[in-house]
């Protein structure tokens, strides 16, 4: 038992301390990230008992809905939905980078539940697996999220739309890849180089949300000095 514990919980937390630890301005508060991570995780018993009802009901009976409607969109949606009405007004939230903290740890909380469900069914013999494919890529998933979230929180234009992406993207992405899992035979021919488009994808987010603090950093001074002037 203890060590399946440890192989579902280790690669969630490796993770997050890795995107904890690429901000590189004012670190977030630990209790913040651990308190999202948390929410995270209480989102499977809802998602897992919806997701059940559907397939039940055999309401969902092909695998390109059953991809993008019973898993992407309901635990995209959810992930979102914490991090909007939860995150998006908090003080705590005060750069574009902050996002993807609160984006990686919330899907990174659902993500490593999850994950301790899955190896307690299946066995430690599949621990590998799920970290570098269910883990990493809901990891993913949220750095996205919170990359959009942050875009549309301090940027002046465009609001609406960044935060429609922080939605839209994650929810197509996520459809992709559990459609590629579910509907072709060998999947791993298409899954390696999705993760590592995703992984290119994830970390050009990270770069750009660091852009995008200077940017609003130097127009501030700018502005400052105008004012002052």
């Amino acid at each position: 038992m203890l060590g399946i514990l440890s192989a579902g919980i280790a690669p969630g937390l490796a993770l997050l301390s890795y995107f904890y630890l690429r901000d590189q301005y004012n670190s977030e508060p630990v209790s913040m990230v651990l308190k999202t991570f948390i929410f995270g995780a209480i989102l499977v018993f809802p998602i897992m008992f919806i997701q059940y009802v559907l397939e039940t009901e055999q309401v969902i009976q092909t695998p390109l809905l059953n991809a993008f409607f019973a898993t992407s969109l309901l635990e995209e949606f959810f992930k979102w939905f914490i991090l909007f009405y939860t995150i998006y007004q908090h003080v705590d939230f005060d750069e574009p980078y902050d996002g993807i903290v609160y984006g990686a740890s919330v899907s990174l909380g659902f993500a490593t539940l999850e994950n301790i469900f899955y190896l307690f069914t299946g066995g430690l013999q599949y621990a590998l697996g799920r970290a570098l494919l269910p883990v990493s890529s809901h990891a993913l998933f949220g750095v996205i999220m919170g990359y959009y979230l942050g875009k549309g929180k301090f940027t002046r234009k465009r609001k609406s739309l960044w935060i429609f992406f922080s939605l839209f993207v994650p929810f197509f992405l996520h459809g992709i890849y559990d459609y590629i899992l579910v509907s072709q035979k060998h999947w791993i021919m298409t899954i390696v180089p999705f993760m590592i488009f995703l992984w290119w994808l994830g970390l050009r987010k990270v770069k750009r949300a660091h852009e995008l603090h200077d940017h609003n950093k130097d127009s501030f001074q700018v502005q400052d000095t105008t004012l002052h002037s």
